[in-house]
């Protein structure tokens, strides 16, 4: 018979989503904190081994997640291209998860742009979620992100989201991994 440890991580394993303590307690009919316990030890196993995959705590819930060195690998299983996103829906996303609740005429206000065709997408594939209506005239609705959102960017929930700070700081170590233009500063004649 199989032991508590290799169910929860068959669980984990054969969910399409990630799955939260709670539902794993509810699965296994047994209390929350002992749950919370297999659930640590399997979070320190896979941390500890050198494999292909590992436990990661997203959307509120546990998922096995891919290394992403094997990357390129996976493609050729799949042989899809890779989700990319446009300028447009990533300025959108970016502005809708760190302002939520927000309507489409703030979006747009802050882009300067129609943003309908960009939400409409992003609702299509799940990243937003419709979160009521603004009690303003006209009743606008309000945008947020969803669980699809934190499970494909990999974040436990919004507190994960870089601060501006951090932003700056990549920003400045991006420019600096770039190679200088012909005529900037730097550029040596050899």
């Amino acid at each position: 018979m199989a032991d508590l440890k290799q169910i929860v991580e068959a669980y984990i394993f054969a969910a399409e989503t990630p799955l939260s303590l709670d539902r794993l307690a509810i699965l296994l009919e047994k209390p929350r904190g002992d749950v919370r316990v297999i659930v640590e030890q399997l979070l320190q196993q896979y941390a500890q081994g050198e494999s292909g995959f590992y436990l990661a705590e997203v959307a509120g819930g546990y998922q096995f997640r891919t290394d992403a060195e094997l990357a390129p690998w996976l493609r050729k299983l799949n042989k899809e291209r890779p989700f990319r996103f446009s300028q447009a829906a990533l300025e959108a996303l970016a502005i809708i998860a760190y302002r939520q609740p927000v309507t489409r005429a703030e979006i747009e206000y802050l882009r300067g742009v129609d943003s309908g065709g960009v939400i409409k997408s992003l609702l299509e594939k799940n990243l937003l979620r419709i979160l009521g209506k603004k009690d303003i005239p006209g009743r606008p609705l309000m945008y947020g992100t969803s669980r699809q959102f934190l499970e494909l960017f990999g974040l436990k929930d919004l507190q994960d989201l870089p601060t501006l700070k951090e932003f700056s700081a990549l920003d400045s170590d991006i420019a600096e991994a770039l190679p200088l233009e012909p005529g900037q500063e730097g550029e040596t004649n050899a």
